[in-house]
């Protein structure tokens, strides 16, 4: 039985869907004026490998994740660099993409775009007015009203009065509370605009999410995801536009996975420590930089520290090693399994414990090496199907494992002269010539080269 960790409720709840057998989820997806940094990478792997656990235990998962296409920053860095809005937005949602693809991220079932849902969102935003919850301000701004949301706060946890502590209406300011936030603002000169009954304007960051939420998925749905960074007041704002427009609740669960640190630090432009994904890659393969944010539980800190992603590197690269020269066995799945399969569950099922997961999967290639030096060669072969249906459902072992060892780096003169080497290795300790055994491995180790003696024969990968 799923339970997963709602952040409305602060505790573990076994999961039951609105409609049996479908889940309908929406996570907040980038606003694209940059490259997506770690921090994204964390949210796209995070909700993919949620994605593919809940079909992988049989629900029909409809997965939303949104693009916010317009706001200051994009505003702002399209000025900078003196090219159009939509220049700008085009080439940073095919840069997140490739990022994604590069990651193992799946394509998510809709990316509704906030320029693309105006028509929604003014729905909304004069539903909440006709209902008592916004107002439009002399200035040509529309908002919130949250004192009219009798239950506002029960997301974060604070209250009005803790909120209201310490802040200061500013001179000629159009709210008349200052926690009141914005649905939609006032055109400025240079900046692009929309028509509404309001006067022209663009739509507030809070209001885009739940248009396009309910749009795609109703006014009710299962899981809303995101960062933690996220919690308030972005997905605080949601729940008081929502609740207001729809007269109902909005999502049954929330789900927010914990902050990436760099070295114990807060990750930081002003620290110079803010890394984007293409930065890491250039460092990491990407299926070892996956591995190493599923290596902890996802509502946990991450600390991405240079030993850790070396870590992470190490670990899949031994269970691409116990792959390399077998050939799996066709069709199996890890839910029939009833050692192995029923503890990857308990781990899964524990709201989505990826950590405990790889370490099962750990026992896994444990048992599949003991079966491979016994000659147990059926073992072998179905212990290595076990593994890869496991991958399937973390976004692991997605390569050859020859293609993910050698590296695709490796020209075919290079991997022939490196094939020679060792073969010539392999006849020096035939002849017991040591000395040229060592000097040949010793020749291949400054190259970049490991190799690894196993029953009987020498293989060679990438160090």
């Amino acid at each position: 039985m799923l339970k997963l960790y709602n952040s409305l409720s602060r505790q573990k709840e076994t999961f039951k869907p609105i409609t049996p057998g479908k889940v309908n989820m929406y996570v907040c997806g980038m606003t694209v004026y940059d490259l997506c940094h770690v921090g994204h990478a964390r949210v796209m792997v995070v909700f993919d490998v949620v994605t593919r656990y809940l079909r992988a235990s049989g629900y029909d998962v409809t997965y939303v994740r949104n693009i916010t296409d317009i706001d200051d920053k994009i505003i702002k860095r399209a000025a900078e660099n003196n090219e159009t809005i939509q220049a700008l937005t085009e080439r940073f949602i095919a840069e997140m993409h490739q990022d994604a693809d590069a990651l193992g991220v799946l394509k998510p079932d809709q990316e509704p775009k906030a320029t693309e849902s105006m028509t929604e969102i003014l729905n909304m935003i004069e539903t909440l007015i006709d209902k008592g919850f916004a107002y439009a301000a002399d200035n040509g701004d529309v908002y919130y009203d949250v004192s009219e949301f009798a239950t506002y706060g029960k997301l974060s946890g604070r209250h009005l009065d803790e909120l209201r502590a310490g802040e200061r209406v500013a001179v000629n300011e159009a709210k008349t509370d200052p926690l009141d936030f914005v649905l939609w603002k006032a055109a400025k000169e240079d900046e692009p605009a929309w028509e509404s009954p309001w006067g022209n304007g663009r739509p507030g960051w809070h209001i885009e999410c739940s248009a396009m939420s309910a749009h795609c998925l109703g006014e009710h749905f299962d899981i809303h995801g995101g960062g933690q960074d996220l919690q308030f007041p972005h997905h605080e704002n949601e729940i008081a536009q929502s609740e207001g427009a729809h007269d109902c609740q909005s999502v049954n669960y929330w789900m927010h996975n914990g902050f990436v640190r760099i070295d114990d630090e807060k990750m930081s432009k002003s620290l110079g420590n803010f890394f984007t994904v293409r930065e890491v890659l250039a460092l990491y393969p990407a299926e070892a930089v996956r591995y190493f944010i599923l290596s902890s539980h996802y509502r946990s800190p991450l600390n991405y520290a240079e030993d850790q992603l070396e870590q992470a590197k190490a670990a899949l690269t031994r269970f691409y090693t116990s792959l390399r020269d077998i050939k799996p066995q066709a069709g199996v799945q890890w839910q029939e399994d009833k050692e192995f399969g029923s503890r990857f569950k308990e781990a899964m099922d524990d709201d989505f414990n990826t950590a405990l997961g790889l370490s099962v999967m750990a026992d896994v290639r444990q048992a599949l090496n003991k079966t491979r030096e016994n000659d147990e060669h059926e073992k072998t072969s179905y212990l290595a199907g076990l593994l890869l249906s496991f991958g399937d459902v973390l976004g692991l072992f997605q390569q050859d494992a020859d293609a993910f060892l050698v590296g695709d780096i490796a020209s075919d003169d290079e991997s022939a002269n490196i094939d020679a080497l060792v073969a010539e290795r392999d006849q020096a300790r035939e002849d017991k010539n040591w000395s040229r055994a060592d000097e040949i491995r010793d020749q291949l180790t400054d190259m970049g080269i490991v190799l690894e003696d196993a029953a009987g024969k020498t293989s060679w990968r990438r160090g």
